[in-house]
C-alpha cells in the first residue's frame, strides 16, 4: 500500500516521540492518523545519526517525505556543564546530517525541536520567537544551546538558498509518560514523582529541594505531540514557534509538588529544603504566536496531566527510565 506521506520521527523512543506515537494512534479528531500517512519512529538502534553514512542509510531505507527531528544528545545540568564540547559536537553532527540528508532526499518538510535554553541568559520577559539570537545563552549549557540555535540558522539558509521548508518549534518544560525519571539526571516533575513514590513506599518524608517559589511553564507531552502534528501539517513559516501554555498558566514548584503529593496519594511528612538553591526565578515564554494560529487549542489541566504521568510511572516502574537499570 503506497502512502503519500512517509513521516520519519528521529528520537522516536523519547518522551516527545512516544507522545506523538500515542496521539497518532489514539486521537479520534484532527490530530489522529490520516489515511495517507505512514509514521516511522526511529530509535538509536536504527543507526547513529552522528554518522553521515548511517543517516543516509536510514533515509534510503524509509524514503521519508516529512521529518520530525527530535533526536539529540541531552542530559541534566551536571552533564551539560561537564561535557560542553560533546554536547556541541554531537548535536551539530546529528542536526547537520538530518537536515542535509533531508535536503538531498527532497523531503517536503522538516520540523526540528529546539529548547527554551537557547534563549539569551540576560533577557526581558516574556521571551518570544524574535529574541533567540539576541545574546549568549546561559554559561552552564552553552554547548547544547548553541547547537540547537544553529538549527534555526540552518533552516533559514536552506530556505533562502534552496526553498526547503525546514522549520522548528520551541517547547517549554515538557513532562509526561516515558519521561526520564532518574533521581540524579531528570527534570523537576519526573524527579519529584520518583522521589515522592519512594517516600511513600519507604515511609520516609518527601523533601523538595529549594523554596518552592520559582515559576515555570510546563507542557504535557501529549499536548505538545498534538501541536507538533499541527505544525507538521499546517504551520507554514520557516521561523520557529514557541509551543507552550500561556503566562497565566505558570505554576510554582510548590504547586508542582502539591500536585504530585495528590497524584501519588502521599500522606507522609512533606517539606521544602530552603538550604538548596532555587535556580532562575522565572523563564516566562510568550505563546501569543501559537494562539494567533490555533486559538481554540485545549491544554490538559496541569493536575490531570501530573496525575496521568504519575500513574504511568507507577504502573511502569520496573521498565521506566529511573537510572537503576
Amino acid at each position: 500500500m503506497s502512502h503519500d506521506k512517509v513521516i520519519l520521527v528521529t528520537g522516536g523512543s523519547g518522551l516527545v516521540g512516544k507522545a506523538i506515537e500515542w496521539v497518532i494512534e489514539n486521537d479520534k479528531g484532527r490530530f489522529g492518523k490520516m489515511e495517507d500517512e505512514k509514521w516511522i519512529f526511529l530509535t538509536s538502534k536504527d543507526g547513529d545519526l552522528r554518522s553521515t553514512e548511517a543517516t543516509r542509510a536510514i533515509f534510503d531505507k524509509y524514503k521519508p517525505t516529512h521529518v520530525i527531528h527530535l533526536a539529540a544528545l541531552v542530559g541534566g545540568l551536571f552533564k551539560n556543564m561537564k561535557y560542553k564540547l560533546d554536547f556541541l559536537r554531537d548535536n551539530l553532527l546529528i542536526n547537520d546530517n538530518v537536515l542535509h540528508t533531508s535536503h538531498e532526499h527532497k523531503v517536503k518538510k522538516v520540523v526540528s525541536c529546539l529548547s527554551t535554553c537557547i534563549f539569551p541568559d540576560k533577557t526581558t520577559y516574556p521571551i518570544d520567537e524574535t529574541m533567540i539570537h539576541d545574546g549568549p545563552p546561559h554559561e552552564s549549557n552553552f554547548g547544547y544551546a548553541y547547537a540547537k540555535r544553529l538549527i534555526d540558522t540552518q533552516n533559514k539558509a536552506y530556505y533562502d538558498q534552496f526553498g526547503d521548508k525546514f522549520t522548528s518549534v520551541i517547547p517549554t518544560n515538557v513532562f509526561g509518560p516515558h519521561d526520564n525519571y532518574d533521581l540524579q539526571d531528570s527534570h523537576v516533575i519526573p524527579g519529584l514523582i520518583h522521589k515522592c513514590y519512594l517516600a511513600k513506599k519507604n515511609g520516609t518524608p518527601f523533601v523538595v529541594a529549594g523554596s518552592g517559589k520559582p515559576l515555570r511553564q510546563f507542557i504535557y507531552s501529549r499536548d505538545l505531540a498534538k501541536l507538533f502534528i499541527w505544525v507538521l501539517r499546517e504551520y507554514d513559516e520557516v521561523d520557529p514557534i514557541i509551543l507552550s501554555v500561556g503566562e497565566k498558566d505558570e505554576v510554582s514548584i510548590r504547586d508542582v509538588a502539591d500536585a504530585i503529593v495528590n497524584a501519588v496519594d502521599f500522606k507522609g511528612g512533606y517539606s521544602f529544603d530552603t538550604s538548596k538553591a532555587d535556580g532562575q526565578y522565572k523563564k516566562t515564554a510568550s505563546n501569543e504566536k501559537l494562539l494567533k494560529y490555533i486559538p481554540d487549542f485545549k491544554f490538559t489541566p496541569f493536575e490531570t496531566a501530573v496525575k496521568e504521568s504519575a500513574e504511568w510511572f507507577i504502573q511502569n516502574y520496573d521498565n521506566a527510565r529511573t537510572g537503576k537499570h
